[in-house]
């Protein structure tokens, strides 16, 4: 019953962070916007429901995350500025997120899901703007020309 009531709560907060957001913004974003106060609180939300548990909560992604896993996979990466997250567009960056790693990169194998049928595209711009948020400046706008170059998915 704990963890239904727990489970229940957290839905109603990520579900009611992306409400208002919606609400402040007018609309649904079609990129990160890692100054929006509001979409990066929903991201973090998000973030420590749906990714925390392998990315860390501080974003450090799993140890050895370079090293191959016995099964063949990666571990999962780290989404600060250590780790390559940034190396990626918003575009692509969306793409592995909503449809899984392999939808960038073919054939490649690892256990993090495609979150289309978990989470709203709201959701995932917001985790993306909480990750990108945490980025200094000189990565952000080295990520940002990447992202500058190709077109993001509304």
């Amino acid at each position: 019953m704990i963890r239904w009531v727990v489970g229940a709560t957290a839905a109603i907060t990520v579900l009611g962070g992306g409400l208002v957001w919606w609400m402040i913004t007018g609309g649904e974003p079609t990129k990160p916007d890692p100054s929006s106060r509001s979409l990066v609180a929903h991201g973090k939300a998000v973030y420590a429901q749906q990714c925390a548990s392998c990315h860390g909560t501080n974003l450090e992604g799993q140890p050895n995350w370079r090293d191959r896993l016995p099964n063949g996979r990666l571990p999962a990466p780290p989404h600060d500025k250590t780790g390559h997250t940034w190396h990626h567009s918003d575009k692509q960056l969306f793409e592995m997120a909503e449809n899984g790693t392999a939808a960038v990169v073919p054939g490649y194998e690892s256990d993090m899901p495609a979150y289309k049928r978990i989470l709203s595209n709201v959701d995932i711009w917001a985790v993306l703007s909480f990750i990108e948020s945490t980025w200094p400046a000189d990565i952000q706008e080295r990520q940002q020309r990447l992202s500058q170059r190709s077109t993001v998915k509304p």
